[in-house]
């Protein structure tokens, strides 16, 4: 069988189109648009403009699969959709528009879902700590043999920071210290906090940013998903005293995150010092394999 799973996120809405059977699957074809939906809210509410950015999104997502003579079509929010004061509005609006029911995933489910993904791709073995940055949230997870111990979803992201601090293109040096300020804060009171790790699996498109860029700018194979946390210190350090091949290297290789990679780096580099980690693993997998697994191939195989 055939479906399409949308991950409707702060700042990218991502479509993953699979093919499984039985409890097995197999990832055919990713697309993403860059929406920015954090940029459209103002006093907690999502705006009109960007309700209709989200529909016209998901709209050619649908008219994709039609072409592709795929039914089968699942959508999710996360802090996007569940971190707003008009929630209800807007999946009204977006169903009306767009005939599509989205699901608004708690923190919790979007943790454990995060977590499932990376364990199914290879990405959390044993015990440790997984992290999930996103644009509007982090989730933050610990987990021992296979299950998680602790978990919780924190109101940070690197484009929702970026939306509240930044002025510019860049931070400037008092608006990466609020930053920085908001992440601490944040961290301190995780379910998490005090615990100790040494290696962290990454999970979204923040991890896989920094991965990228440590990987080009150190010269390592692309497919590389083992960082130092000292790379990713070092890449944030050079971006903060805006070193111009660091910069240069955002545009050639990350383009589509040059504005929020050093909010992002600044959720990376307090989450690597908080739990004194030494290394990251960054998965490929993440909470939309951990969504067709839960919801999709658990469910129909419920159902039949």
């Amino acid at each position: 069988m055939k479906c399409g799973i949308v991950d409707v996120g702060s700042n990218t809405i991502r479509l993953s189109i699979y093919h499984w059977e039985g409890q097995t699957f197999k990832l055919l074809m990713n697309k993403k648009e860059m929406a920015g939906l954090a940029g459209y809210i103002k006093n907690g509410l999502l705006s009109d403009s960007g309700i209709l950015v989200a529909c016209r999104v998901l709209a050619g997502f649908k008219a994709l699969l039609r072409n592709f003579d795929i039914a089968d079509l699942y959508v999710f929010g996360t802090a996007s959709l569940r971190n707003i004061v008009n929630t209800e509005e807007a999946l009204e609006t977006i169903e009306a528009v767009t005939g599509i029911k989205v699901e608004v995933l708690s923190g919790a489910d979007e943790a454990a879902f995060s977590f499932l993904g990376a364990t199914v791709g290879g990405g959390a073995p044993g015990s440790g700590m997984l992290a999930d940055v996103g644009g509007g949230s982090t989730e933050l997870v610990a987990y021992r043999d296979g299950a998680i111990t602790s978990g919780c979803s924190l109101p940070m992201g690197s484009l929702s920071l970026f939306t509240k601090h930044v002025s510019g293109l860049f931070p400037t040096k008092e608006e990466r210290k609020a930053i920085r300020s908001d992440v601490k804060e944040e961290l301190e009171k995780a379910k998490t906090a005090g615990l100790r790790c040494s290696h962290l699996t990454g999970v979204g498109g923040t991890f896989r940013a920094a991965a990228k860029l440590c990987n080009d700018l150190s010269g390592a194979d692309p497919d590389n998903r083992i960082i130092p946390a000292g790379e990713i210190h070092a890449l944030y350090k050079g971006l903060k005293k805006g070193d111009q091949d660091t910069l240069r290297q955002i545009l050639r290789s990350v383009p589509d995150r040059v504005h929020t990679i050093l909010p992002g780096l600044a959720i990376l580099t307090a989450i690597l010092d908080a739990y004194k980690v030494s290394t990251v693993s960054v998965s490929a997998c993440g909470v939309r394999e951990g969504y067709l697994l839960r919801r999709v191939m658990e469910g129909t195989s419920h159902d039949q």
